[in-house]
């Protein structure tokens, strides 16, 4: 069977797990928004629309989500159309979401995005903005590993087959000269998937060595009393990388742009909230965090985890096609042709306006 093929099959698979779970709701679980979020009187519907439906992850990665969330920016952007939410586990689910109609704007990964758009020969989905870089470690337990040369042998963990962190992980592990069957994790280095919320336990018992995870997973690690031995943010240039995204479906960024254009307004100004209040909005994302899961972070690991983040509206569209071509090297991914998975149009009209520079599609954009 083609790499590609089994990758698909188990891409598949993984999808399917936290569908099941959360069948009862959707695809999703509906995340809980603050009373700041309420309409506001005398608003007016955009495009007519009830509402718009946005995706994200319950990751500090996705913290302008969460921030924007807690605080009613969407809402106040959208006036008299709701702002809807629905909370992920996992890109393939998220993606699913997207393409039934479920959600119309999700924040989401590179390497699922990648997927989405390749697998619906792009058709389906575009990337409209960036979100957020950095934020990905590799954590490890110091009795067992003290070098980087101790990885190899030892079992790490990375969060599902195929995605962002785990096509990274396995690239670093070419980088070394060492082999690995991308399908099974099998070969100088043990790559067992494993769950983010799983991972800390698995971690705990010893059943891993370490991790090569996001955060808030890689602070929860650091305070089981792991080691960062690697932040991927060192293996770029500038220290920059995509690792987070905002996509959109086509068809409702061609019949509902100024709803898009909203949402997009919303996140530059959350972005820039942020970064302007770093203590309120680390708080901020918490709230969110707690409302959707009913636990918040201790501060032992958000205050680490929240600093390795960056929030960004460049969606560093060049480390997009890096990370592509480490899938393909991997043979976890076919040459994509991602001509076309960028539309910046309306980001860079926001940004504008805003008086802030615009961003660049490395040439992957709409023609």
């Amino acid at each position: 069977m083609p790499a590609t093929t089994a990758f698909r099959r188990s891409l598949a698979v993984i999808a399917a797990l936290p569908l099941l779970t959360l069948a009862a709701c959707g695809y999703g679980s509906q995340a809980k928004t603050d009373d700041t979020a309420k309409i506001a009187a005398g608003a007016k519907k955009i495009d007519g629309l009830g509402s718009v439906k946005i995706g994200y992850f319950g990751n500090l990665t996705h913290g302008t989500a969460l921030v924007a969330n807690q605080k009613g920016f969407f809402q106040k952007e959208l006036g008299a159309t709701k702002a809807d939410y629905q909370v992920f586990n996992a890109g393939p689910s998220e993606i699913e979401a997207l393409n039934s109609g479920s959600i119309d704007i999700g924040w989401i990964g590179p390497s699922p995005a990648i997927n989405g758009y390749t697998k619906s020969d792009g058709k389906n989905l575009r990337i409209i903005g960036g979100s957020a870089s950095g934020g990905v470690k590799l954590v490890v337990n110091p009795k067992k590993i003290t070098s980087l040369k101790d990885v190899k042998g030892k079992k790490i963990a990375t969060p599902q087959l195929g995605n962002t962190q785990d096509v990274a992980f396995l690239n670093w592990i070419a980088e070394q000269g060492w082999k690995v069957d991308a399908q099974s994790g099998k070969g100088d280095v043990s790559v067992v998937r494993t769950d983010n919320k799983v991972t800390p336990d698995a971690f705990a018992s010893g059943s891993i060595d370490g991790a090569w995870v996001p955060e808030p997973t890689a602070s929860k690690l650091v305070a089981e009393g792991g080691k960062v031995l690697l932040d991927e943010s060192s293996l770029w240039p500038d220290k920059k990388f995509v690792i987070t995204n905002i996509v959109v479906r086509q068809s409702f960024l061609k019949e509902h742009p100024k709803a898009v254009e909203a949402v997009l307004k919303a996140s530059v100004e959350t972005n820039k909230w942020i970064n302007a209040n770093p203590a309120a909005a680390k708080a901020a994302a918490n709230k969110q965090l707690a409302a959707d899961s009913g636990k918040a972070l201790p501060a032992n690991v958000i205050d680490p985890a929240w600093t390795s983040i960056r929030f960004t509206d460049d969606p560093l569209a060049a480390t997009l096609d890096t990370e592509a071509q480490h899938a393909v090297e991997a043979g976890l991914l076919d040459k994509p042709k991602l001509a076309g998975i960028y539309d910046l149009t309306l980001l860079n009209k926001v940004l504008k306006a805003a008086g802030e520079p615009t961003v660049s599609d490395a040439g992957l954009g709409v023609k």
